[in-house]
């Protein structure tokens, strides 16, 4: 049975909209290196390096925020009116990063700014994944939803893929001082791109029929936190947010931090660095599809549980070659990029259905970022 255009609308508007998360992130990390003393002025490289970082993970700090305001907000006002909010606010801050002053010109007013936009990005970002998930899995029939999960948890590495090769072509027109001047304020700019497709698509969108349905019965009503947390849907929101703990920890504490580590101690330019994320990217991208795929075979639970323990496995030793060893960094990254991110494919259709349509939105979408 295949896709209807309206199902197809509700997968590429989400799509898109985490296309543009994973996008931003890249990017963030990809220009760490060049606009650290931007920002953060030091005579110590390393303490520039990491009071960026430390701008980056206010970000994440700040979506199990957004995840609540907007998956309260999906369940009362339906999951198409938080997607077009959160995708609008998204890519209005991610443009506007592009925008900021650096500390030269505004001195600690600079990193205040970018720390701020970070801030409320962080939100917005926050509220793009449970209302993604939710409308998308409820508006297909249970026999396409692992594909569906796949594609859709695939929509950060695409990003990924997306600012690995922005990055590329803009570190070949902007070289040198140009990039840190100019460049990188480009980059940000771009990603309002995706942003603005995906809001003409989500625009074009059909509302969630599981919802409507539970909304003309009038038994929608405000999901409590402590009701997620506390009440009957403890256990699946435990198990969820730990599941989410382990996997962001595998990769931020890996695929996260390695474009920096190789620009600064590795001394691998700008432009292989670029490649080498294309690579790794077009990787994690058809590892997601594919766990996706296998889950509708095999149940999203095994299929989790199997990748984990293959990315606990396989990344001490793949690791270790990267740092002994960097003449194999590119079939080693290409591996290491699938197998930490295969156990995210299955995710988007697990999550939502371990709870009722009444808060699927806020739960599913707090368990994911509480993680």
């Amino acid at each position: 049975m295949s896709l209807t255009s309206g199902q197809k609308k509700i997968a590429v508007g989400s799509f898109l909209g985490w296309s543009l998360d994973g996008y931003d992130i890249v990017l963030m990390l990809l220009v760490i290196p060049s606009i650290s003393q931007l920002f953060f002025p030091s005579s110590n490289p390393a303490f520039s390096i990491i009071a960026t970082f430390a701008s980056y993970t206010v970000t994440l700090i700040m979506r199990p925020l957004g995840s609540v305001i907007f998956g309260i907000y999906g369940d009362k006002f339906g999951r198409k009116k938080s997607m077009i909010i959160t995708i609008l606010g998204f890519s209005i801050a991610t443009f506007s990063v592009g925008l900021l002053p650096t500390y030269a010109m505004f001195g600690v007013l600079a990193p205040v700014l970018l720390i701020l936009v970070r801030l409320v990005q962080g939100i917005f970002a926050g509220g793009e994944w449970g209302s993604g998930a939710v409308l998308t899995i409820e508006s297909i029939q249970k026999q396409k939803r692992g594909l569906l999960s796949g594609f859709l948890q695939s929509g950060f590495s695409f990003g990924f893929l997306l600012a690995a090769i922005a990055f590329q072509i803009i570190t070949i027109l902007y070289q040198g001082k140009a990039f840190e001047e100019i460049g990188w304020r480009v980059l940000f700019f771009t990603g309002i791109i995706p942003g603005i497709i995906a809001l003409f698509v989500r625009f074009s969108m059909k509302e969630s029929p599981l919802w409507l349905q539970e909304n003309n019965k009038k038994v929608i009503q405000r999901a409590h936190l402590r009701k997620i947390v506390l009440g009957v849907h403890k256990k699946e929101f435990i198990l969820c947010a730990a599941i989410m703990t382990g996997l962001v920890y595998m990769y931020h504490g890996s695929i996260s931090v390695m474009p920096t580590f190789l620009q600064q101690f590795v001394q691998i330019g700008k432009g292989e660095i670029a490649n080498l994320m294309i690579y790794a990217t077009t990787s994690s991208w058809l590892g997601m599809i594919f766990t996706g795929v296998l889950s509708q075979k095999i149940g999203r639970k095994k299929a989790i549980i199997v990748f984990c323990a293959a990315s606990v496995l396989a990344s001490i030793p793949l690791g270790l070659i990267i740092f002994q060893n960097n003449h194999f960094v590119i079939p080693i990254m290409i591996a290491f990029a699938f197998i930490i991110s295969t156990a995210s494919g299955p995710i988007p259709a697990f999550f939502s259905e371990r709870f009722p349509t009444a808060l699927r939105n806020s739960a599913a979408g707090f368990s994911y970022n509480a993680g």
